[in-house]
């Protein structure tokens, strides 16, 4: 492109008149002008050459000249900014007008503040920038401020601030600075510094090998912290993993740190891998963790009063190592740090504090020296058991194993418990009034009963439907202890109340022995005693096993039935009897006391009796003859007779001395219905034959009583007038004396009642009084029986816990003694006695390889006369 004309001379033309017109046609010519700082592109056709023209100047155009481009204005860089132009001129050659210029394409140039200047054909700005308006394509130039950068990398292979780079290479362009842009060079991303607050640091990552700031090489993936205060500026190959805060230690925590390398600490400490220690408040009073520890946790520092203690497990020992398997006590007052590896075996613990009527019951687990309360010194050695006795503080030693704390049992005086003697395996009952506490040898004992029992119990001493009516009897005798669906306490003795005229009857099994108790008392079973229940016949015909009781009753009481006899003109009768009863027995004489137990269901068996002695003696007898003396026929069939031909007034039951004092037909009725209907017509005729003289004579009765009543109206009427004309006299009387007093009357009547109104008043004032006292009565025993209940089902808490225990106990015991018996069963019997016998056989054999004839042991304590012996030993000899 060979430009026409230099720029200077260029700039030296002059300004047109016409400025409004660019191009003016006169005739077939074409007139372009160019303002100052304008250029335009003008193509030669001939030649096919673009040149640049400018302004100010009024340019004519050939006809083989044609106007590319423009009017353009020049581009204009202000100072502090800077253009980029793409495929520019080279300028490393001279400008020569006429000849061509060489294009650099695919390469940019860098124009910063200077003279304006046009665009040479071929040249461009930045894409998408309109060439008519340049200054779109003018930036400013990047101002890098202090602790800030630039990330450049090199395009291609040059030399930046007389040091060469490579094509690709990256380097960091800190602040503060004007950054001058070069073609070579391209800017990457603009770098903000870190702003590092006290007690804060940064956790730096090398991408690849470098040198940090701090002159230290770095390996690839290494991490390091960087904790000066202030702006850090990460280098291109750095990356910010985090920001690490610091721990802000106190008196009362500490750092649980690990090591997760081998190293050198902040302290000069040589760590390795895996070691754990603390840093506390006396090593440092704020502490950031280098990237080669790890924080485990925060320990809280350990306090312990007066009246506290704990075990540690672990515990470090002198030489800075953990003593594995190991326990240590501390008691407070004391404060400490749990270092690495130690742990609290079940945390903090109070001292036991024992009032007077409470104890601990200790199990020694290993062999060591206590001291008492009192100061003495007493060795234990495993499986030792011994109680601590209040008031007083205890503290455990590490060295016991289960530990029980036992409470004093208030007992009343028909109260008691269970207590079972676990060397011995005694069981005995300790009855009130007493406060018991267990001794170290003892436990409590739980009794337990046949289900039926419990049942029988929980309903008062009876089961059976609600028709029956000895049911009611037994509603007294309920213990409350079964109230609202509450369980026994199986450790409490069980009691009965025996209701008043009932005997109840208790089986020891163990001496396989019997007692009775009669009514009203209350029944105490020892351990090893039962209650014997008793199946009775009820209900109307009797079944059998329709009431269940453990209470016999003694009468006198009544047995109805109902059975069915036959006459013998095979009438069919169905008879309700009713037989008062009792039992003959002698109180104090054992053999009478359980004869009345003999028979199981007396009830059954003596209806079973009565009835068939009825059968028998109505099965002879006619259904008329029945009909008429049915009360002596039955009377004398259940008594029999006397050697005098009277009727017996008693039936006694030799079984078990039950006695039948009498007999009540309470109905009979025939079994068929035809004959039931005509003795109910014939009953009906009688009745109304008796009702109707009954009316009759019940009609006379009422006329004459009414010819008595009239006289005696007539009589009252003249008495009635009488005492009118008297009341009528006294009346008269009456209200002249009203009238005097009324005068007068008026002002006591007024006194009378003001003082009524003071009366009211203070009445009110004191029952209102009351009522508030009432009030606060009632809100102080609503809190002391919700205290009362918060104690109760503390203490149920604590018993719970305690059985719970003690079942445990219990279960490993047995597990060892099954463990034992199956030891010894794959043993074998044999091999037991081989291992017996393998001491004393091996030293026989021995004596005898010695070839010992006479030898003497003995233990080196019991004195043995050898006065006369020596002598026979020798004469033997000889």
């Amino acid at each position: 492109v060979p430009p026409t004309r230099t720029l200077q001379g260029l700039y030296s033309r002059a300004v047109l008149i016409d400025r409004s017109s660019k191009r003016i046609r006169m005739g077939e010519k074409k007139i372009v002008s160019i303002l100052p700082n304008y250029y335009v592109h003008i193509l030669d056709l001939s030649t096919n050459v673009t040149s640049v023209e400018v302004g100010p100047q009024n340019m004519m155009l050939q006809d083989h000249q044609v106007l590319k481009a423009g009017p353009l204005p020049f581009v204009k860089i202000p100072p502090g900014h800077y253009c980029t132009v793409y495929d520019p001129v080279d300028q490393s050659k001279p400008i020569v007008e006429g000849k061509p210029l060489e294009l650099k394409f695919g390469q940019t140039e860098i124009k910063l503040h200077g003279e304006p200047f046009p665009l040479y054909p071929g040249e461009s700005l930045r894409a998408g920038v309109n060439p008519s308006d340049p200054s779109k394509a003018v930036s400013k130039l990047p101002v890098v401020k202090a602790e800030n950068g630039l990330h450049l990398r090199a395009v291609m292979d040059m030399e930046y601030d007389g040091k060469k780079r490579s094509a690709g290479e990256e380097w960091l362009f800190r602040g503060p600075l004007t950054y001058i842009p070069r073609p070579e060079v391209e800017i990457l991303k603009h770098l903000s510094p870190e702003i590092i607050e006290p007690g804060h640091a940064l956790r730096m990552r090398a991408k690849q090998e470098l040198v940090d700031s701090s002159g230290v090489n770095r390996y690839t993936s290494e991490e390091w912290l960087v904790k000066e205060v202030g702006a850090y500026l990460p280098g291109i190959f750095e990356e910010v993993v985090c920001v690490v805060d610091a721990f802000t230690l106190t008196p009362e925590t500490a750092l649980y740190i690990q090591a997760l390398e081998t190293y050198t600490d902040k302290f000069g400490k040589r760590r390795y891998v895996g070691d754990e220690w603390l840093v506390t408040y006396k090593d440092t009073e704020s502490y950031i963790p280098e990237v080669t520890e790890e924080v485990v946790k925060v320990v809280n520092l350990t306090v312990l009063d007066s009246r506290q203690y704990c075990v540690v497990q672990d515990p470090i020992g002198e030489d800075g190592k953990p003593r594995l398997g190991c326990r240590v006590m501390h008691r407070g007052p004391k404060v400490f740090f749990l270092q690495p590896g130690e742990r609290l075996e079940v945390g903090i613990k109070n001292a036991l504090v024992l009032l007077a009527d409470e104890a601990v019951m200790i199990t020694a687990q290993e062999e060591f020296d206590d001291t008492l309360p009192s100061g003495k010194k007493v060795h234990r050695n495993p499986g030792d058991r011994w109680m601590v006795h209040g008031p007083a503080e205890y503290f455990p030693p590490i060295e016991i194993g289960n530990l029980q704390r036992r409470k004093a049992t208030p007992l009343d005086e028909n109260e008691g418990i269970y207590v079972r003697n676990i060397q011995t395996g005694q069981v005995r009952s300790v009855m009130g009034p007493q406060s018991y506490l267990l001794q170290a040898n003892e436990e409590l004992y739980d009794k337990e009963v046949a289900p039926l029992v419990e049942d029988l119990l929980k309903n008062g001493g009876a089961i059976g439907s609600a028709g029956i009516r000895k049911m009611a009897y037994f509603e007294q005798s309920r213990d409350p202890c079964y109230a609202g669906g509450k369980k026994r306490n199986l450790s409490k003795v069980l009691s009965y109340r025996c209701p008043s005229n009932c005997a109840v009857q208790v089986y020891n099994y163990q001496e396989k022995t019997a007692r009775v108790v009669f009514g009203p008392d209350l029944v105490v079973l020892e351990p090893h005693e039962t209650f014997n229940v008793l199946f009775l016949s009820a209900g109307k015909p009797k079944k059998e096993g329709a009431l269940i009781t453990v209470c016999l009753m003694l009468g006198p009481d009544f047995i109805t039935d109902h059975i069915t006899v036959e006459t013998a003109d095979h009438a069919r009768l169905k008879i309700e009897l009713s037989m008062n009863n009792y039992f003959k027995v002698e109180k104090g004489n054992l053999e009478s006391e359980a004869k009345i137990f003999a028979v199981p269901d007396f009830v059954g068996f003596a209806s079973r009796e009565v009835a068939s002695k009825i059968r028998g003696n109505v099965a002879g007898v006619t259904f008329e003859k029945f009909h008429k003396y049915s009360s002596q026929i039955i009377q004398k069939a259940v008594f029999g007779m006397d050697s005098e031909g009277n009727v017996r007034k008693e039936l006694v039951f030799s079984a078990n001395n039950l006695v039948i004092t009498d007999i009540d037909i309470q109905n009979i009725e025939p079994v068929d219905h035809h004959m039931r209907d005509s003795l109910s017509k014939s009953v009906q005729m009688a009745i109304e034959i008796s009702t109707k003289s009954i009316e009759m004579a019940a009609e006379h009765e009422a006329k004459r009583t009414e010819q008595k009543a009239r006289g005696e109206l007539e009589r009252q009427k003249l008495q009635n007038e009488k005492e009118a004309e008297k009341a009528r006299k006294t009346l008269l009387e009456l209200q002249g004396i009203a009238a005097a007093v009324e005068s007068s009357g008026q002002a006591k009547a007024e006194a009378q009642a003001q003082a009524e109104k003071l009366f009211i008043e203070g009445e009110s004032a004191i029952e209102i009084a009351q009522l508030k006292a009432d009030a606060i009565r009632i809100e102080c025993d609503t809190e002391l029986n919700c205290q009362t209940q918060a104690q109760d089902a503390e203490m149920q808490f604590l018993k719970e816990q305690n059985d719970l225990q003690i079942q445990k106990a219990r279960e490993l015991s047995q597990i060892e003694v099954a463990r034992f018996s199956k030891l010894v069963g794959s043993i074998g019997k044999t091999t037991l006695k081989q291992i017996a016998n393998s001491g004393p056989e091996s030293k026989a054999k021995l004596l005898k390889a010695l070839g010992i004839q006479t030898a003497l042991f003995t233990d080196g304590h019991s004195p043995v006369n050898l006065y006369q012996t020596p002598q026979g030993y020798f004469t033997q000899q000889q």
